[in-house]
């Protein structure tokens, strides 16, 4: 079995701290991503800004898929990583990186890597991690929007 990367790109009129601030925001996901719902483990009662080493809960809306990931990185307004904390599929490590474009707003480029690679899942996964970053950049345009 070989590994696999992909990467998808676009681009939000919005400042990258606010394009951040929507990744950070596990209550958020569900109103951006038609894929997933993302729950931060946290003690009950415990409010605080999202740290490196903290777990979350990844569950597709149909209910079919449901993983763990733990952040590894994070630099305010730059770049968000995490790895996959569980199986099934402990290999996985993604990153979105947030730049300044030049014409103004946020490129924004979202990288995954699986140490497994199942052929008939790679063009799915292709495939949903394009409408995910896509998705990310129209949320981030609808808060701009809403804020005008």
């Amino acid at each position: 079995m070989s590994s696999f990367a992909v990467t998808a790109t676009s681009h939000s009129s919005a400042p990258a701290a606010l394009v951040y601030a929507a990744l950070l925001d596990a209550e958020s996901w569900s109103s951006w991503t038609s894929y997933y719902e993302v729950e931060m483990e946290l003690p009950a009662g415990l409010e605080r800004p999202v740290r490196v080493g903290d777990l979350r809960n990844v569950r597709s809306r149909l209910g079919r898929v449901s993983c763990r990931e733990r952040i590894v990185e994070l630099v305010p307004d730059q770049r968000f990583s995490y790895e996959q904390a569980a199986e099934p599929l402990a290999s996985h490590h993604g990153s979105v990186n947030l730049t300044r474009s030049p014409h103004g707003g946020t490129d924004i480029t979202w990288s995954a890597t699986y140490r497994h690679s199942f052929p008939l899942m790679d063009s799915l996964r292709r495939r949903r991690l394009q409408v995910l970053v896509h998705d990310l950049a129209s949320y981030a345009n609808s808060m701009v929007s809403r804020h005008s």
